[in-house]
């Protein structure tokens, strides 16, 4: 029996935006300052599109039908638990890739500020 979190990873990792795939495929194997990145990493109640355990970093690529208040409460709650939150807004992705990727290399390479 498969358990109700890891399948909801799994349909979200599946249907991936054009713009998720885009970042994936640069985050994915190490190739931002050697960290490693998962995709629609469950963290509580929800589901992080991008995360690097290792450098407690949570990256949320923000499309145009997301809710403000969904997402305050989404950040303050990974905040709460020790992760930093990073938002990249999809016409930033596309306009400015290369930018967003040093963006996230540039978080990576600043440790978290201790609680």
């Amino acid at each position: 029996m498969a358990f109700p979190k890891r399948t909801r990873a799994r349909e979200l990792r599946a249907n991936m935006t054009a713009v998720e795939r885009r970042v994936w495929y640069r985050l994915r194997g190490r190739q931002v300052a050697g960290h490693k990145f998962r995709r629609q990493f469950p963290v509580g109640p929800y589901f992080v599109d991008f995360m690097c355990l290792a450098a407690r970093l949570a990256i949320e690529v923000d499309g145009p039908l997301h809710e403000e208040e969904s997402d305050r409460r989404k950040s303050a709650y990974l905040e709460s638990q020790g992760f930093r939150v990073v938002r990249m807004p999809v016409e930033m992705i596309d306009e400015h890739f290369e930018d967003v990727i040093e963006s996230i290399w540039r978080e990576l390479n600043n440790p978290p500020t201790p609680p």
